[in-house]
């Protein structure tokens, strides 16, 4: 039967690459870092590869790569075991997922917590745990796919808002407020009937704390004080904050002095908090006792590997003391790098607080053309086009880390100017 389809296939893989929109996988050897080794494609995965600037990763901190990580990774696999083997409720949970659960609560400031196998998973989880029917979901329009993916899966009424446009927020909440009054809500059901809920709407507005194609920070004080005017619950997902943003690296809810006031956050592990995966849920201790009991991403999937959750602690319980310095060094570096660039003439992206450093370029074609000449003078960074950044907004998304040094910043902004130049991109 596949023969049917194959066309259908090949056909749509054509008009990917033909456009300007294929992503080409790039096979990395050893370890990840400032400095990468990406493999010869032309000569399969143990034919050597070429040594590049490593200017595209999430690895904020620079812990991915650091030998301290690794062996707290080691040390919970001899204490834990390689896995549970099991789902969380069966006999999947250890002493390290509390041990962590406890410490995410006390270091992000949040009543109980829980973990998932990546923050994908917590988001995808969550939605159609807490809303229903009659409920509404307010979403920025420029959120993570896993929200988007989890909104998708809940039966609460959708509302999208344009990115920090907190009059548009207003506008619908006020709509909806005004449409549904006392709780009971008159629109017509999926099914065409007109149910009452049983018990008045749930509103939840949901956010991105660092829009990560864009480099924005939220607005969270502005979407706290109108979730406070229309009873509405805020979740937060900080995933490129956290460890990142704030005054002592709790994120984007640190730095907008709204820890106490938001109802739930997610994040990762996997990016400025130790590099390997892993993500969890932290909020309102009732919510958490909820996933527990019903978010099918917990209950159906196997628990947080132990090396991870290991790792993961490892660097919760010692961030205050040896990796906040680095997050100076994250800043002072970003500030570096956006300033080199913008006296050669690019046009960025982002607010400048965060180390996403969007170049941004509009055409398809040219990001990708762009991404694989640098490719060529040493400098690994990815075009980013449709449909992971809206069309006609294509972007070469450069992320800084606290690793880099200035040789190497240096370095890859003269790269930059070099081909800049040549496709007359800049004067």
């Amino acid at each position: 039967m596949y023969k049917n389809y194959q066309k259908q296939f090949a056909d749509e893989l054509k008009e990917i690459k033909d456009s300007g929109m294929w992503k080409e996988v790039g096979v990395m050897e050893g370890k990840q870092g400032p400095e990468i080794e990406i493999v010869d494609p032309l000569h399969g995965h143990h034919g050597g590869g070429r040594r590049l600037l490593n200017f595209c990763a999430n690895n904020y901190l620079g812990l991915a790569v650091t030998d301290e990580l690794a062996q707290a990774a080691i040390d919970g696999i001899k204490k834990y075991g390689f896995g549970e083997a099991s789902v969380r409720f069966i006999v999947g949970t250890s002493t390290i997922h509390k041990d962590l659960e406890e410490e995410i609560a006390k270091f992000f400031g949040q009543e109980d917590a829980i973990t998932y196998t990546s923050c994908f998973d917590a988001n995808t989880g969550l939605f159609e745990t807490i809303l229903k029917e009659g409920d509404a979901i307010f979403s920025d329009e420029l959120n993570h796919a896993s929200i988007i993916d989890g909104v998708r899966l809940c039966k609460a009424e959708r509302f999208r808002f344009k990115n920090g446009d907190m009059d548009d927020l207003e506008r619908q909440l006020r709509e909806f407020h005004d449409r549904v009054g006392n709780g009971t809500d008159h629109s017509p059901s999926a099914d065409g009937s007109r149910p009452v809920p049983t018990r008045p709407s749930r509103l939840l507005i949901a956010t991105d704390g660092v829009f990560s194609m864009d480099g924005i920070t939220a607005k969270l004080k502005e979407i706290c004080d109108l979730a406070d005017k229309y009873g509405a619950l805020v979740m937060v997902d900080d995933s490129h904050a956290s460890g990142v943003l704030g005054k002592t690296g709790r994120g984007s809810i640190e730095q907008a002095g709204v820890i106490d006031r938001i109802d739930i956050l997610t994040s990762t592990f996997g990016k400025a908090l130790g590099g390997a995966g892993g993500g969890f849920t932290a909020g309102r201790k009732e919510i958490i006792e909820v996933l527990h009991q019903r978010s099918r991403t917990t209950l159906f999937s196997n628990a947080l590997p132990p090396a991870i959750a290991s790792a993961a602690l490892y660097v919760l319980q010692n961030y205050d003391d040896k990796f906040i310095h680095l997050r100076q060094t994250l800043e002072e570096n970003t500030a570096y790098f956006r300033s080199a660039m913008e006296k050669l003439g690019f046009h960025l992206g982002g607010d400048g607080k965060h180390p996403i450093t969007p170049v941004m370029l509009g055409e398809e074609k040219l990001a990708v053309e762009m991404a694989a000449k640098l490719f060529e003078e040493g400098i690994y960074v990815r075009g980013f086009t449709y449909p992971v950044v809206p069309k006609g907004k294509a972007r070469i998304r450069v992320q800084i880390s606290a690793a880099h040094t200035k040789e190497q910043m240096d370095k890859t902004v003269a790269a930059f100017g070099k081909v800049g130049k040549e496709m007359g991109i800049i004067k």
